[in-house]
């Protein structure tokens, strides 16, 4: 296994105190993994916290037969969902998957906790994680409960191709319906409804934002 140097990590770890750093960088490891690798599945036992140095992850969740995309995990940032079914030594109620070619640090659970409850910068990374999370998971409830699935679809394609800095986004209609919790034919009308208002362009199963 290769070893992990500190130039390695995101600057809110380079930041933890030497002893501390020395002992994850002892404990963790670094794996890199292609676009769309699961790598955490609903009913599966967390054994790593994955903080995310380069590419993006999605976090879902599942009611009956849909997924329902909760936020994303964007680089230097970790799974809070993770961590807490980790810590708590309970099955996961949610699946991550990578959006993009990516490399993670991966902690394993034991370590993570033990340096979160003994670690003041440790603690608060992670707080400041939960905080993130609350405020994304939040901003999730109110879309769904308050806007139109026009504005939370365009408002989807936006981030995505901010996220993955694409546009046009290579996306099927079924994708989208997946994660938007609904039905491919509705996101294909929705989508038609905005093509037809300039707010998005089609192509060649490619959708162009303005």
């Amino acid at each position: 296994m290769a070893e992990i140097l500190p130039h390695d990590l995101p600057e809110s770890l380079r930041n933890l105190g030497k002893l501390v750093l020395e002992e994850l960088l002892e404990a963790s490891s670094i794996i890199e993994i292609p676009d769309q690798t699961e790598i955490l599945r609903v009913g599966q036992y967390v054994k790593v916290i994955p903080i995310v140095l380069e590419g993006l992850l999605k976090v879902c969740t599942q009611y009956e037969d849909r997924d329902l995309l909760l936020y994303y995990i964007r680089p230097s940032e970790s799974c809070v969902m993770s961590f807490s079914s980790g810590m708590n030594q309970k099955a996961s109620e949610v699946f991550a998957r990578a959006e993009a070619d990516s490399k993670l640090l991966l902690i394993p659970i034991e370590k993570a906790v033990k340096l979160g409850l003994s670690d003041p910068q440790m603690s608060a990374l992670f707080f400041r994680q939960y905080n993130q999370r609350y405020s994304e998971l939040l901003d999730t409830i109110h879309h769904l409960i308050h806007d139109k699935l026009d504005k939370r679809l365009e408002a989807f394609l936006v981030e995505r191709s901010e996220l993955t800095g694409k546009n046009p986004l290579e996306i099927s209609h079924r994708q989208i319906a997946t994660e938007l919790g609904t039905a491919r034919e509705v996101i294909s009308r929705v989508i038609k409804k905005l093509e037809n208002e300039g707010r998005v362009r089609q192509e060649s199963g490619k959708i162009y934002l303005p």
